[in-house]
C-alpha cells in the first residue's frame, strides 16, 4: 500500500480534496462495490486505499488492493474480465465507493457472472398485499 504521512494519510497520486473526503478503516482501505452501470447489476466488493482509487480514476480500470496478496490488482489483467469503469462514485458517509462499470465476462474469480449468485440466503419474494410490510 502507499505510505503515510503524519496523521496517518496515506500518499498518494490521489486529489488531495478527495483524499481528505475519505473514511478509511482502521488498515487504511475503503470498500468498493463494482456495479454493472446499465442494469444496475451488484457484480462484487473489493477493497482500496487511496492509490488504488487514483489509479482507477486515471486509467478508467477498477484497481483495487488485495489484502491477501498485499498488492494492487487491475480486474482482468490476468482473467482477461475486464471492467472498464464508467463512473465512481462515494456514499454519503464517504466510507464506501461505489464504481459503475461495464463489465467484460464474469465478475467473480470463481467464473459465475457476480460474486453474488452462487449462495443466496434469501430468495427474492414478490410481495401479495399489506401483511407482507
Amino acid at each position: 500500500m502507499t505510505s503515510t504521512t503524519e496523521g496517518s494519510v496515506p500518499t498518494s497520486g490521489l486529489d488531495p480534496a478527495i483524499a481528505a473526503r475519505l473514511k478509511r478503516g482502521a488498515d487504511g482501505l475503503i470498500p468498493a462495490v463494482a456495479q454493472q452501470y446499465d442494469t444496475g447489476e451488484v457484480l462484487m466488493l473489493g477493497w482500496m486505499d487511496d492509490e488504488a482509487l487514483h489509479r482507477t480514476l486515471t486509467t478508467g480500470r477498477g484497481t483495487y488492493w488485495s489484502r491477501s496478496r498485499r498488492e494492487y490488482w487491475v480486474k482482468g489483467d490476468t482473467s482477461g474480465h475486464v471492467q472498464h469503469v464508467k463512473s465512481v462514485a462515494l456514499d454519503c458517509d464517504a466510507d464506501t465507493v461505489l464504481l459503475k462499470v461495464d463489465q467484460v465476462r464474469a465478475a467473480c474469480h470463481t467464473g459465475d457472472r457476480t460474486c453474488f449468485d452462487a449462495d443466496v440466503i434469501l430468495p427474492t419474494t414478490t410481495a401479495t398485499g399489506p401483511a407482507d410490510h
